[in-house]
């Protein structure tokens, strides 16, 4: 099991959680995780061993958030497509997506992830600069996968009834 499918287990995201999922506040709303986490973290300065509190509350933002938002009335919008998009990448192992897109979605990933050491010696040193960096480099490159994900259900909507249900007006 890699982490993608791991993650994917982890959230137990069921239709109705992907349908919210896709209301744009969702999407756009996820931008404040890694900053969250961050901050929840570096608390520990302040806080001390009850640090836990916003580490396990910033933790959680992450279940809770593709639930909170209630369904979106219009999806013609890039961030619900773009969840759309990862639906269809998650289940690429069982339904094939065009060659085309595997290598950059892979890239794109790959490239995220080399932000993550940097992310964490960052907190580890406490040190805002590389903190601040290690942020914008691993949200840059997952804006641009999901940038990549509404490609990917554009080209792929009209090739299964229900992909383009999903499109509501």
């Amino acid at each position: 099991m890699n982490i993608t499918q791991l993650a994917e287990k982890l959230m137990g995201m069921d239709e109705r959680s992907w349908r919210r999922h896709a209301n744009p506040w969702s999407v756009y709303s996820r931008f404040t995780i890694l900053p969250l986490i961050s901050l929840a973290f570096w608390s520990r300065q302040w806080l001390g061993i009850y640090a836990i509190v916003p580490i396990l509350l910033s933790i959680a933002w992450i279940w809770v958030n593709p639930r909170l938002f209630g369904e979106p009335t219009n999806t013609h919008n890039w961030a619900s497509m773009g969840t759309f998009g990862e639906r269809i990448y998650l289940k690429r192992k069982h339904i094939e997506i065009p060659r085309h897109h595997l290598t950059p979605c892979i890239i794109l990933q790959v490239l995220s992830g080399l932000g993550v050491p940097l992310f964490i010696y960052g907190l580890y040193q406490l040190d805002i600069t590389i903190l601040i960096a290690a942020n914008c480099w691993i949200m840059a490159f997952k804006a641009w996968f999901v940038d990549r994900m509404v490609w990917l259900y554009l080209d792929m909507k009209d090739s299964s009834s229900e992909y383009s249900r999903w499109l509501k007006p």
